[in-house]
C-alpha cells in the first residue's frame, strides 16, 4: 500500500499579489536560499530593514507575488529590471522561490503563471532567468512555460568554496 504522508499531497495553492505584510515571510524563504543553496550567489542574508527595502521597490512596480497554501506564505516570485539602461527597459529577470518542504507541490508552477501574466500585462517585451546550470528543476520549470535556453557562461560566479555556471532562458512575452 502506497503511504499517503501529507508532505507529498497536492495542495490548493492561492498566488496573490504581495504587500507590504509579507515582508517577514519572504525575508524568511529568501534568506534560507541565501544560506542553504546557490539560488541567490551571496553568501549574506538580508536584514529586515534591507529585505522591506528590496521587496518595497517590486511593490511599487507590481512585480511582487506571494503564494499561499493552508494560510501560510509557502512561495514569492518577483520581476524586475534586467539591467539599469533605457534600451532594456522592455525586458526583466524572474525570481521564484518556494519554502524549504514546499517543493513538488506546484507552489513553483502557480508562482510562474502570474509572473508571466503579470509582466505581459504590463506590456513587457522579454523575461530573462538567470539559473545556476546544475539546478534542473528551475531549469524544467522556466522549460514548462516555453523559456529557451540561450547560454550558459562557465564559472560566472563562485558560492561555498565552488565556480557556478549561469545558464540564461529567455522568454518572449510579446
Amino acid at each position: 500500500m502506497l503511504d499517503m504522508n501529507p508532505i507529498y499531497e497536492k495542495r490548493a495553492v492561492a498566488v496573490r499579489p504581495a504587500g507590504a505584510e509579507d515582508a517577514a515571510d519572504v525575508l524568511a524563504i529568501r534568506n534560507h536560499a541565501i544560506e542553504h543553496s546557490t539560488a541567490l550567489w551571496t553568501q549574506t542574508p538580508q536584514t529586515p530593514a534591507e529585505g522591506a527595502v528590496w521587496l518595497a521597490a517590486h511593490l511599487r512596480r507590481g512585480s511582487a507575488f506571494v503564494a499561499e497554501a493552508e494560510g501560510e506564505v509557502v512561495g514569492f516570485a518577483v520581476y524586475g529590471p534586467w539591467r539599469d539602461y533605457d534600451g532594456y527597459r522592455h525586458t526583466v529577470e524572474n525570481s521564484v522561490y518556494v519554502r524549504e518542504g514546499r517543493h513538488g507541490l506546484g507552489v513553483g508552477t502557480a508562482l510562474m503563471a502570474a509572473l508571466v501574466a503579470g509582466a505581459r500585462e504590463a506590456g513587457l517585451h522579454v523575461m530573462i532567468a538567470g539559473i545556476e546550470a546544475g539546478n534542473a528543476a528551475s531549469v524544467r520549470l522556466h522549460e514548462r512555460f516555453g523559456f529557451q535556453h540561450v547560454g550558459t557562461i562557465p564559472e560566472a560566479g563562485t558560492k561555498f568554496g565552488r565556480w557556478l555556471d549561469l545558464t540564461l532562458m529567455s522568454l518572449r512575452l510579446s
